[in-house]
């Protein structure tokens, strides 16, 4: 694994005036992504958890549907770096057509760059999420931005990385990744629950550090998560499709405040 942090002078300005002291920046790298050694993808993360984000992305990409369709990953041997990883998929698991129109490059920034229309975007999911019969209670909601916050030890080093957690519906935290892109760091716990063979998420719950975008809705539709929850603002997008599939989502997550955007009905209330 490379590193996730590096230090770097700055002069630092405040009321004192200004002064030289060291600071930790988050790492971000490329990290090409091949199937069988033909290129296929190119995002910029913070290096950890390689392989949970390669599994996530193929997932979310609709390459792969489960752990098995992946037959190995591994870091290339031909390049200087820990920048490159190789898939070979299961057999009879096609690989998908690159054109000019679907290109698979991203930043940080953005989960769905390439892509050129929104109708291309709204992929099918495999799962019924609105038939998802688990309900939660708004006390344990309440309590997993703080579980989160809790487990972000390069975020408290840095303030400069996206989390994602995957919850239980006891609040339980089941797996947690840090990354400086939100959509990696979405990519990376999917990925590590259809390598432990999770997937579907059936009464589980993903929250997410930043706001709730299209991409990340959409991701957490594909692995079957019910429920949505993030500390910030959802999209309008966002919305649409969580209604549009029956996922309930949740967004100004901040001590026992939320709003329930869609598929209120799955929080357990007196009101």
């Amino acid at each position: 694994m490379g590193r996730v942090t590096v230090r770097r002078r700055v002069a630092h300005i405040d009321e004192r005036g200004a002064r030289g002291r060291p600071d930790t920046l988050v790492v971000e790298e490329p990290l090409e992504i091949r199937l069988a050694g033909r290129p296929l993808s190119v995002t910029m993360r913070t290096p950890g958890d390689d392989f949970d984000l390669v599994a996530g992305f193929l997932h979310g990409e609709g390459v792969v549907r489960s752990g098995d369709d992946i037959r190995a990953m591994r870091y290339c041997a031909d390049t200087d770096t820990m920048n490159v990883i190789d898939v070979t998929l299961a057999e009879g698991v096609e690989p998908p057509e690159v054109s000019v129109d679907r290109s698979f490059l991203m930043t940080s920034a953005c989960g769905v760059c390439g892509k050129t229309s929104i109708d291309s975007i709204r992929q099918r999911s495999r799962y019924d999420v609105r038939a998802d019969p688990v309900r939660l209670d708004p006390e344990t909601l309440a309590r997993l931005p703080g579980t989160l916050r809790d487990a972000q030890r390069v975020f408290d080093r840095t303030g400069g990385l996206h989390a994602a957690g995957l919850f239980d519906a006891e609040g339980t935290l089941l797996a947690m990744r840090e990354d400086v892109g939100r959509h990696n760091a979405v990519d990376k716990v999917v990925g590590w629950a259809l390598k432990d063979k999770r997937v579907p998420l059936t009464g589980h719950v993903l929250l997410v550090s930043g706001r709730a975008s299209f991409e990340l809705t959409q991701k957490a539709l594909l692995a079957g998560l019910p429920a949505l929850a993030a500390v910030s603002a959802p999209s309008s997008l966002a919305a649409d499709l969580a209604e549009e599939a029956g996922m309930t989502l949740v967004g100004f997550l901040r001590g026992t405040s939320m709003n329930v955007y869609t598929d209120a009905g799955r929080i357990k209330s007196d009101a």
